[in-house]
């Protein structure tokens, strides 16, 4: 088999395994909204995928209750460990309690409150271990092989991939006319890879555009080297993407199915938190921000006018103490670029953070 032909066999079997996932037994099928604010500054229209509406605030119960429902009568029963920096934790934590499965959440110590009482409150254990989300995947993955629990990888997983590409089934249902790019958050690519996977085997035309912050660029460098490469250190910022390493099978996709790759920075989110809240009144975590912020430096850079563009709003689980710090890092940034402004001008770039 050529390359060209894996590819689309790989793509086929992915977009069979969303369509037969059964995530809406727990998941929502969430809006397809349009920014007015935003789409009238960029001069563009930007739609905006509303996923910080799921039950858990973010995109991950669909990965989560797509894992935890294929799971065994006998791993059911053993139970399951997860690692997760808070949005996948509470995903686990939901789908577990609606299965009977008893479950048991390594994270960060540097996890925000909400997210840790967000998985007390649905019955899971909550364990706080590590600065940051590698430390915690690798007790995890010890305390897995210790106890005999099935490890539920937050991204690292067809099936949890599979769970994360119902996103794209519903957008391309929702917005049938013409669509440019899909700018979608990566931390772990758990969700870009399901995305990618689907668009490109239906709507190849449509560009599926990465955004990564500065301080967890792993997609890009994987990109760039044309394998996966461990990042020495990450930021906890956008702590639900502060991942060292893009996992194995959604790079797989990732490889040939990303058409670029864009960096933020801390106060570009804090910007496009702001432009969010502008538009819908609703509050986005740092990571949730990212494609927006990406957006805005997409037409920032190309000057492109007229196109349509989907921003995902993957999440809304930020600490209310840390939206004094947003507030004030967003007024460092410029209003958004205007359409009558060309991309040299640098409207739209904020300082660095």
């Amino acid at each position: 088999m050529n390359s060209t032909a894996a590819q689309q066999s790989l793509l086929e079997h992915y977009v069979k395994k969303i369509l037969a996932a059964p995530v809406y037994e727990l998941a929502v099928r969430t809006p397809l909204q349009l920014a007015p604010g935003l789409s009238e500054a960029l001069g563009n229209q930007i739609l905006l995928k509303r996923e910080d509406l799921q039950p858990t605030f973010s995109f991950k119960i669909r990965g989560a209750y797509n894992k935890l429902v294929q799971l065994s009568a006998e791993q059911k029963a053993r139970g399951v460990i997860t690692a997760s920096a808070g949005n996948h934790a509470q995903g686990v934590a939901h789908a577990a309690r609606q299965l009977g499965i008893a479950a048991t959440i390594v994270m960060p110590c540097t996890t925000p409150e909400l997210k840790v009482l967000g998985v007390r409150s649905r019955g899971a254990e909550a364990v706080l271990h590590g600065e940051s989300f590698p430390f915690a995947l690798e007790y995890a993955l010890r305390l897995a092989e210790q106890t005999g629990r099935t490890f539920v990888s937050p991204f690292d997983d067809p099936d949890v991939i599979a769970g994360q590409g119902t996103v794209a089934m519903e957008i391309l249902r929702q917005h049938q006319g013409p669509l440019d790019s899909i700018f979608v958050p990566v931390g772990g690519g758990g969700l870009i890879a399901g995305i990618a996977a689907y668009v490109k085997y239906l709507r190849p035309e449509v560009r599926i555009i990465g955004v990564e912050s500065e301080h967890s660029a792993c997609l890009q460098a994987a990109m760039q080297a044309g394998e996966r490469v461990t990042l020495p250190n990450v930021g906890n910022f956008a702590d639900g993407v502060a991942v060292a390493q893009i996992g194995a099978y959604g790079f797989e996709v990732c490889r040939f199915c990303v058409d670029d790759v864009i960096t933020v920075s801390n106060d570009e989110l804090c910007a496009a938190i702001k432009n969010i809240y502008d538009d819908t009144r609703s509050i986005t975590e740092p990571s949730g921000a990212l494609a927006v912020a990406g957006i805005k430096k997409y037409v920032a850079q190309k000057g492109v006018l007229g196109r349509t563009f989907v921003a995902i709003d993957s999440g809304a689980n930020i600490n209310f103490d840390s939206l004094r710090h947003v507030a004030e890092r967003a007024a460092v940034c410029s209003a958004p670029v205007l359409a009558n402004v060309s991309a040299t001008s640098g409207a739209g770039t904020c300082a660095r953070s």
